[in-house]
């Protein structure tokens, strides 16, 4: 596995552990729909929350820049999959989180209702 792709499912992982400990209730992790993934599917009280986790190491560009219209996209057309394999009727934000490792510590920044879905 390569290094960005190690270092993004650590990433995951902090992300999911931060959502776990501030309420969110973990549905799915790294659901697939056809080639589009979904990081984190979660809940929190009534709405669907929709994670893209971002990883990056301080001197690379920061992880916020690197959620493209593109992915906003795939990530819309997947959670629209989801939704609708699950027969969910709930309200549904996308989210953002951020994380940026400084040497051994991690930054962490949580960006409720990153975009909005038009499809």
């Amino acid at each position: 596995m390569a290094h960005n792709q190690k270092l993004g499912k650590v990433g995951e992982n902090i992300a999911a552990a931060w959502l776990r400990a501030q309420g969110y209730r973990i549905l799915e992790r790294n659901w697939r729909f056809h080639h589009k993934e979904i990081d984190i599917i979660a809940e929190k009280g009534e709405e669907l929350v929709i994670v893209e986790v971002k990883t990056r190491e301080e001197q690379e560009q920061h992880p916020g820049e690197l959620v493209t219209l593109e992915k906003e996209r795939f990530l819309i057309q997947a959670a629209d999959a989801y939704i609708r394999k699950h027969a969910i009727d709930k309200e549904t934000r996308f989210d953002v989180i951020l994380i940026t490792f400084r040497g051994g510590e991690h930054e962490l920044e949580h960006v409720p209702r990153a975009f909005y879905p038009t499809m």
